[in-house]
């Protein structure tokens, strides 16, 4: 894939995320919203590691006096890490939805009590 393919909808990814947080105000589209950002985020830090032609660093039987480029191994284990960080992330932002639900009986950030709009 072209590196210029994932740039573009590492863009898109990171654009739908920031206008869905800004504009929407139901709780739920909120937190869908932090996942397509973070989806993006994802993408481009792997966009960042890769390597035309190159092999997982993983072990082979490769012989050591050969040279072989390797795709960097950095961004691959911050991005698996980052995904069980923003799986968790999501949890919480829906369990916090959900006890909002119960005690307001409404989503909408706009109608929650103690919040009020200023013009």
């Amino acid at each position: 894939m072209s590196a210029i393919v994932l740039y573009v909808t590492f863009i898109l990814l990171l654009t739908i995320g920031i206008i869905a947080l800004l504009f929407k105000r139901n709780l739920i589209k909120i937190v869908l919203a932090f996942n397509i950002l973070d989806s993006g985020i994802n993408l481009f830090f792997i966009s960042l590691g890769y390597r035309e032609n190159a092999m997982a660093p993983i072990f082979t039987l490769a012989p050591f006096d050969s040279v072989i480029t390797m795709v960097l191994p950095t961004p691959q284990a911050l991005i698996l890490t980052n995904i069980v960080i923003g799986f968790a992330t999501t949890a919480l932002m829906l369990g916090v939805s959900v006890l909002t639900y119960r005690n307001n009986n409404t989503m909408d950030t706009r109608k929650l009590r103690g919040v009020e709009e200023y013009d």
